[in-house]
């Protein structure tokens, strides 16, 4: 234990575990008061504490595929690019219903493993959920590797935004080929949610640019936070005439 300014005494931050990335980036996973933040360069990058967010990209973008047009799919087939700490997993499985099937690209093993153990607590075993397929590797390359049309929506959570990076390799995400990339992925009634810590004005207008209709929505941190700093931006395809 250990003492706050006013001499209330304050539970440690307890390091569950490490991970170091090939670029050097260090993930560690920590636990404080019953919650669990995970920080990459000793920076908390997200908590159990704040999950609304993550969770609203999931609303967002499962909610589109309900509105869009033409019947809901039969088997909807979602792309969640980030696994994080599990919380847009668990709400999408939550509202996309049965059968449907959830790809959850992660970049980083431990997160995966740590998931299953760690934030089982929280979330329960997400990862276990037959409709839950964990593909471990950097979703550039797992986009690419797609067929046309395979997702009827993408929920990715991988940067705080395009100009704050969480590794350096990820500037291609947000490449105008790269965006071609995502259109040819998604059906054509489909849809992209991405969640942003701040609105990202260039991006919005690289999206318009690529061939999308876009809708910024205002996102809380947490259900009872009186301002909503972070952002999620909807992407469909331009309807033909």
């Amino acid at each position: 234990m250990w003492l706050a300014d006013d001499g209330r005494a304050m539970k440690p931050y307890v390091k569950l575990a490490e991970s170091r990335m090939p670029d050097g980036t260090v993930y560690s996973l920590h636990e404080h008061d019953g919650k669990i933040y995970l920080k990459y360069n000793g920076f908390e990058l997200m908590s159990t504490a704040l999950t609304f967010s993550e969770q609203q990209l999931a609303d967002v973008g499962c909610q589109a595929l309900r509105e869009g047009k033409g019947s809901r799919p039969a088997h909807p087939n979602i792309l969640i690019g980030g696994l994080g700490l599990g919380f847009t997993l668990k709400r999408t499985l939550e509202l996309v219903g049965s059968p449907a099937t959830v790809d959850v690209a992660e970049l980083m093993p431990p997160l995966i493993e740590w998931n299953r153990t760690f934030l089982v607590e929280h979330n329960g075993p997400l990862l276990e959920d037959q409709r839950t397929k964990i593909i471990q590797g950097d979703l550039y390359d797992i986009v690419r590797e797609k067929k046309p049309g395979s997702y009827d929506a993408l929920l990715l959570d991988i940067d705080n935004t395009p100009d704050d990076l969480i590794t350096s390799g990820n500037s291609r995400l947000y490449t105008p080929d790269f965006l071609q990339a995502l259109k040819k992925v998604i059906t054509r009634n489909g849809c992209i949610a991405y969640w942003l810590s701040e609105p990202a004005p260039k991006f919005k207008k690289l999206l318009i640019k690529a061939g999308f209709q876009v809708e910024e929505l205002a996102s809380k941190p947490h259900e009872k936070s009186k301002r909503s700093r972070h952002c999620i931006l909807l992407a469909r395809q331009k309807s033909r005439r």
